[in-house]
């Protein structure tokens, strides 16, 4: 027999370590060739990874959860040919050995006869079962045999809480190791917390033209995809900033720089299975209303399908984040770090509003703006919004 040791190859895009997110293989378990192994994510995208070769797993890198180095000997082989070596598989430097007896992973179940059985499901469904504290083999697959999250929801209803009140039956406690996007996350969130001083500056905006010209256009759309209020608010971003560049940059804290750019890469915070995500809508001040509404459908999907490129999680220049229907009457984003500023609509409602002496129904939205105090003051955030405030209330100044 043959020792072949499968290390982490070179991802690219400068990437030097990874985090384990999810193991499809346990100790002992026979492996065929390009038969999925591992799923292992980097600060812009999550990979799975395939077996190179078909035999017998003898060692893993380490557990869920644990970061590991590119060139590390991700999983041990044993491997049908002659091995002139007898010499334990090679762990590298930082390397955790694993058991051979592990406790079984989320990927495999028991069929009737007791013998492992192999479930099927997708990174994204496995990341969120993971997080729910699911074992996906007492989940009950969809009929083509693989798992998918209708299924979870599903799982959820039937296992949940029953009714309320002290007969109610009560799900156990469980404690759940942070790792993968949502350990990413926390990371993220908490270094932009202890870097940026924020500061919030709300202003509530009169929408009633503005719903009025996406209702119309709506209906008159054709094949085209229907607008949601995203494309309007970015068209007047983009139309306010070359006012504000300080809106749109990024700041280097090691070098002590901020750089203003010109083109507006705008990330769009969405909420995913796994986690928050923020693609990136690229050079939007270069598309109309009805090619931003593609754009952010087709992002959107990317992200929550798990098949967002690297190119499309990166590089933003300002975040915009919405709630939808969830979005409350004022929000405190917090900063995308290394960028300076972060938008966020909230929920649109209809209210009564003087206009002169008559009292009319008038839609109403508030808009939050979080900043770096340490390099937009609040006159600049507030006269940002404020020009916004014009586009938006004057909806034909959008086109002009």
């Amino acid at each position: 027999m043959a020792i072949y040791p499968f290390r982490l190859p070179d991802i690219g895009e400068g990437v030097a370590e990874a985090e384990i997110v999810a193991w499809h293989v346990n100790i002992g378990d026979m492996v065929e060739e390009d038969q999925p192994v591992a799923d292992i994510m980097t600060d812009k995208a999550t990979i799975e990874m395939t077996s190179p070769v078909a035999g017998r797993v003898i060692a893993r890198a380490g557990d869920v959860g644990d970061v590991i180095r590119i060139g590390t000997t991700l999983v041990t082989f044993e491997t049908e040919g002659e091995s002139d070596t007898t010499l334990e598989p090679e762990i590298a430097k930082g390397e955790k050995p694993v058991s051979a007896n592990p406790t079984p992973y989320p990927s495999e179940g028991r069929d009737a006869e007791g013998a492992k059985a192999k479930i099927l499901a997708s990174p994204a469904v496995r990341a969120r079962a993971r997080n729910l504290g699911i074992d996906l083999a007492q989940v009950k697959p969809s009929a083509e045999g693989r798992i998918r999250h209708a299924d979870l929801d599903a799982y959820l209803s039937y296992n949940g809480a029953q009714g309320y009140g002290p007969s109610a039956a009560r799900r156990a406690d469980e404690t759940v190791k942070i790792a993968g996007l949502r350990r990413r996350i926390a990371e993220n969130m908490a270094a932009s917390k202890r870097h940026i001083p924020h500061f919030t500056y709300v202003e509530e905006i009169d929408v009633t033209d503005l719903e009025a010209m996406r209702e119309s256009l709506n209906a008159k759309r054709g094949d085209r995809p229907k607008l949601s209020l995203l494309p309007f608010l970015i068209v007047a971003i983009a139309g306010a900033l070359p006012d504000f560049p300080m809106i749109n940059a990024r700041y280097d804290d090691e070098a002590g720089t901020i750089t203003r750019h010109g083109a507006l890469h705008l990330g769009i915070a969405t909420q995913t299975r796994a986690g928050l995500m923020v693609p990136v809508i690229r050079n939007a001040q270069d598309l109309n209303i009805w090619q931003l509404a593609s754009e952010i459908v087709r992002l959107a999907e990317a992200a929550r399908g798990g098949v967002a490129k690297n190119e499309e999680l990166g590089g933003s220049t300002l975040t915009l984040s919405s709630l939808g229907s969830l979005g409350g009457i004022a929000a405190t984003p917090v900063i995308n770090r290394p960028e300076v500023a972060i938008l966020c609509p909230n929920r649109i409602v209809e209210r009564p509003v003087f206009h002169g002496r008559d009292v009319v129904a008038a839609k109403l939205m508030n808009m939050s703006i979080s900043c770096d105090h340490r390099v937009i003051d609040g006159w600049d955030a507030a006269s940002f919004v404020q020009a916004l405030k014009r586009l938006l209330e004057t909806p034909a100044l959008l086109f002009v």
